[in-house]
């Protein structure tokens, strides 16, 4: 619940960015799918643990696995 309530929270302050009444700089990019701020990548939307459990599944479009 502290998750979603972070996520949650995050969400309304990038509206008000948007609107001019909060700093851009102090906003953090979160996963998605867990919240959690740190491993992001931006092309997804996810955290790499989640990027990892998503590709694995096969649910991202394009990705696979590297072998060499």
């Amino acid at each position: 619940m502290a998750k979603k309530a972070m996520i949650n929270k995050e969400l309304k302050r990038a509206k008000l960015a948007a609107a001019g009444k909060y700093p851009t700089v102090r906003l953090h990019n979160r996963c998605s799918i867990c919240g959690r701020p740190h491993g992001f990548h931006r092309d997804f939307g996810l955290c790499r643990i989640c990027l990892r459990k998503m590709a694995h599944q096969g649910l991202l479009p394009g990705v696979t696995k590297a072998s060499w």
